[in-house]
């Protein structure tokens, strides 16, 4: 196996806003970060700097068959497999290897800088860096076993295999790892989030706090762990302490200052460290923003009349479908911003980035939401509704917009489900809002939903609630270090 984890040393940031470039260097190199200043700046490496975008929203139903075109690149492989839920034969950017491989780096760095803190004199002067690293190792072990692994399941997590979590640096080339079970992966992030969280403090971070895990944005990704993990109460204690003001102040306002905004106005305002819904953002090594729209299997005129055109609880229109560009084949919704970055000042070649905001005021809300209305605390569950319905309804008036139960209820045609009611309008205002960004996938992951894809000629390929295909393929390479390969 290449080395699935190697020692990463930021060597020069980039003049873009949170743009990092690193290269590898050896690891002699270690022996020269011992300040907390310098281990801060190695730590904005321990974050996944790869794009899961493509291939979970292929696979979800958030994509259907247009029946042509294409990005013309090596990506359009991707987006084909990931569609036909086939094992992905690319390395390339944007692929769940290269995906795999950024997150077990991320983790190489985070263990490096834990390493460095355990070895200083004054531990304490650490105490911030040693949260960072704790709650960025979580974070990309948590994305790897939600990919990689089973869903959680309390029946099964102790028997279902996970994927090796990584606590040292590597000392060899071809190290062997236990895959250990869910359960095991879960308790392993669990510990780790618990006993960074109270270190983290922002301060260190400069100007470009959106690029780290602040507490902010620890708590938010807590509150999507314990989702994952149906503790429901710590869902919304982290959710709680994950907003700053009033839910609906933290959102983006789709139907005021967001409907005013041109395509590349938006383009650039979506992820944004301004943009206060954005809670974590990273930069990607991606040429996603450049081809989403060209994508054979994405957002067709049939999901555009479903999701967006049609009917909807609230009775309204949704705001965001004022801001869908393009025609049949290249429906979009401008998200995303690239930034090309030159192999030299004259070069015509050199390194596609896109921001990717990794965690949101919405999914916390609808986490939140999604929590109470499962302890059937159906109020709450509708305020956090009604909030965000308040800034993405056009022309959003409280008393004809707002949900109440029984509208809900009525809607779905669930009159003795109240929650499942609540849960689902939670999930169809999730799908709008979070299009071309990945996340239905991992609902569809957590809840088991059963997805059909249908191609141009009328194949249907189906995907069951327990179907081996939704666990993505440990790479090749990895397998050949011991690693068991997920059953197909």
């Amino acid at each position: 196996m290449k080395r699935i984890l190697t020692y990463i040393f930021l060597i020069s940031m980039l003049p873009l806003a949170g743009c990092k470039k690193f290269l590898e260097k050896p690891p002699d190199n270690r022996t020269e970060v011992t300040a907390p200043d310098q281990v801060t700046l190695l730590l904005t490496t321990a974050y996944p700097h790869a794009n899961y975008i493509l291939f979970c929203e292929a696979m979800s139903d958030n994509a259907e068959d247009k029946g042509g075109g294409g990005a013309g690149d090596p990506s359009d492989l991707i987006n084909r497999q990931s569609y036909m839920f086939q094992d992905v034969q690319s390395k390339e950017l944007d692929s769940p290897e290269a995906y795999w491989d950024s997150c077990y780096k991320a983790i190489a760095v985070a263990n490096q800088a834990l390493q460095i803190i355990n070895d200083a004199t004054d531990q304490n002067s650490f105490k911030a860096q040693r949260g960072e690293a704790l709650v960025a190792r979580a974070y990309a072990h948590f994305m790897l076993v939600t990919l990689f692994a089973k869903a959680y399941d309390p029946a099964t997590a102790s028997s279902d295999q996970g994927i090796p979590y990584v606590t040292t640096p590597e000392t060899q080339v071809f190290a062997k790892y236990d895959r250990k079970t869910v359960a095991y992966v879960y308790d392993m992030i669990e510990k780790d989030l618990l006993d960074g969280i109270p270190l983290i403090d922002e301060r260190i971070y400069g100007n470009a706090p959106k690029f780290h895990f602040t507490k902010r944005a620890a708590h938010a990704f807590a509150s999507r762990f314990y989702l994952f993990k149906r503790n429901y109460p710590q869902v919304i204690a982290h959710a709680e302490q994950a907003f700053s003001g009033s839910a609906a102040e933290n959102l983006r306002f789709w139907n005021t200052s967001y409907s005013d905004l041109q395509y590349f106005d938006l383009q650039a305002i979506y992820t944004k460290s301004s943009e206060r819904a954005n809670i974590l953002l990273q930069e990607a090594n991606s040429i996603w923003g450049r081809s989403y729209p060209l994508y054979r299997f994405g957002l067709g005129s049939d999901l555009l009349n479903e999701l967006f055109l049609s009917q909807n609880v609230t009775g309204g229109a949704y705001a965001i479908r004022y801001n869908i560009y393009g025609s049949v084949q290249y429906y979009n919704i401008p998200k995303f911003y690239e930034h090309f970055v030159r192999a030299g000042i004259n070069a015509d070649i050199g390194d596609p980035y896109n921001t990717i905001p990794l965690l949101t005021a919405e999914e916390v809300l609808f986490n939140r939401s999604e929590a109470y209305a499962r302890l059937k605390n159906y109020p709450a569950a509708l305020a956090d509704l009604n909030a965000w319905i308040s800034k993405n309804i056009r022309a959003y008036n409280s008393a004809q917009h707002d949900l109440t139960a029984k509208k809900v209820v009525d809607y779905y045609k669930m009159p003795t489900d109240t929650m499942g009611a609540l849960v689902r309008a939670g999930l169809d205002f999730k799908r709008v809002s979070f299009m071309h960004e990945g996340l239905r996938w991992f609902d569809i992951l957590r809840l088991k939903i059963p997805i059909v894809h249908t191609t141009d000629d009328g194949l249907r390929i189906p995907l069951s609630a327990n179907d081996f295909r939704r666990v993505l393929q440990i790479p090749q390479e990895a397998s050949l270090s011991g690693i068991p390969l997920n059953p197909r």
